[in-house]
């Protein structure tokens, strides 16, 4: 699989910490080699429009679509609790 990045969360990447940069890097090796990894809790989110959700840490998700071999990431977000 291969990851491919909107412009939406390019931006929103490129605000958060650095901390939570490096986390969200290490969550996307997981997604890239195993869409189950127990840490990423990845379900899916809008059946309608085919969106997932996927755990950044405690208190931010990213949202993606998956396009034959290719997760599409859509954003990068607080976890609305």
């Amino acid at each position: 699989m291969t990851a491919s990045f909107t412009l939406r969360f390019r931006k929103q990447y490129r605000r958060l910490s650095s901390e939570r940069q490096a986390k969200f890097d290490k969550q996307l090796t997981f997604l890239l080699s195993n869409l189950r990894h127990p840490s990423l809790r990845a379900k899916k989110f809008d059946e309608t429009n085919d969106i997932w959700q996927a755990r950044v840490d405690d208190d931010y998700r990213f949202y993606f679509q998956i396009d034959g071999e290719t997760y599409l990431l859509l954003s990068i977000i607080p976890h609305p609790k």
